[in-house]
């Protein structure tokens, strides 16, 4: 009797561990296809709110994070939209503006879908962010944008970016504000 009791504790043992390696196995191919797709979050953020969003959506989608930074930091008076001598406001009435981007990344091409964050500026993205469109190749990349902004939809910004980049493979964009983490992966999983 012992014997078999011993025999059939053993067969137990035997069997956990060859289901147990099974599963492994199905987890790894699983992290191997995640992997395989390359996902970066690229945003511009001039008072902190994007960087936020952009952080949190980073996390939940297993993405690499890069800061879209200006060569010259935005002031407090930069953005004052109010005052239509402002850095901003020049740059927006100038739709050829340009502003200049410094930490360029040296790996763009290892990405295959790209989120594209910012905050709503006159109804559409901030100039920087062609800046950065333009700085790369996005040919067979998807393309999502996503902004943060204190009463405007994200509606127009689509738009004018889907019209200025016709070739890029463009994915609906999202306004991010308050969005807690369950919404970001519904979100996410639904793209």
């Amino acid at each position: 009797m012992k014997k078999i009791t011993l025999f059939l504790a053993a067969l137990l043992i035997l069997c956990l561990g060859a289901c147990s390696k099974g599963n492994g196995k199905q987890t790894e191919e699983k992290q191997a296809d995640s992997k395989s797709t390359k996902t970066l979050v690229a945003y511009f953020s001039a008072t902190g709110v994007t960087k936020g969003v952009a952080q949190q959506l980073a996390k939940v989608a297993g993405a690499d994070l890069h800061e879209i930074k200006p060569a010259q930091p935005y002031t407090e008076a930069d953005l004052n939209w109010k005052d239509k001598q402002s850095r901003s406001s020049v740059e927006m009435e100038d739709k050829s503006s340009r502003p200049e981007i410094t930490d360029k990344l040296s790996n763009m091409a290892d990405y295959e879908v790209i989120y594209v964050g910012f905050p709503i500026w006159w109804y559409t993205a901030p100039t920087i962010i062609n800046t950065f469109l333009e700085a790369y190749d996005f040919k067979g990349k998807t393309v999502i944008p996503f902004a943060t902004s204190g009463g405007s939809s994200i509606d127009d910004a689509c738009e004018d970016l889907k019209k200025a980049y016709p070739d890029i493979n463009w994915k609906d964009g999202r306004l991010l504000n308050e969005t807690t983490e369950e919404e970001l992966k519904q979100w996410v999983e639904s793209l």
